[in-house]
């Protein structure tokens, strides 16, 4: 399941391999800091912390502090992401239902990492 969102992250999204990677970890871990982002990810921490704070641009984290980093929920983010991309690309926005599927087969791995 989240080779095909990430798939989907990347080529409707617009997100790079690692952001998109980055975003479903820590949307399906819960509130991560930067050593953990690092390690699920598998490269050096400062990449892990650039790529969260493309992220928090994007819309898609909030940064807790100078280490801490959470996923916005996922149903608004995904089609946020969507119309920026569009509007990056100078492309009209509509309804695009593979992001939609995204929010919704991530709602629940997201609820689920909160409620621990």
């Amino acid at each position: 399941m989240t080779d095909s969102i990430e798939a989907t992250l990347v080529s409707e999204v617009g997100l790079s391999p690692a952001q998109a990677r980055l975003y479903l970890l820590v949307t399906t871990g819960g509130r991560m800091d930067v050593p953990s982002m690092a390690a699920g990810m598998a490269v050096a921490p400062e990449e892990a912390r650039r790529t969260a704070d493309s992220l928090v641009a994007l819309g898609a984290f909030i940064e807790y502090n100078a280490t801490q980093y959470e996923a916005m929920h996922p149903r608004f983010t995904a089609v946020n992401m969507y119309r920026r991309s569009c509007e990056r690309r100078g492309v009209p926005f509509g309804r695009n239902k593979a992001v939609d599927n995204i929010g919704v087969a991530l709602e629940q791995p997201y609820e689920d990492a909160r409620t621990k």
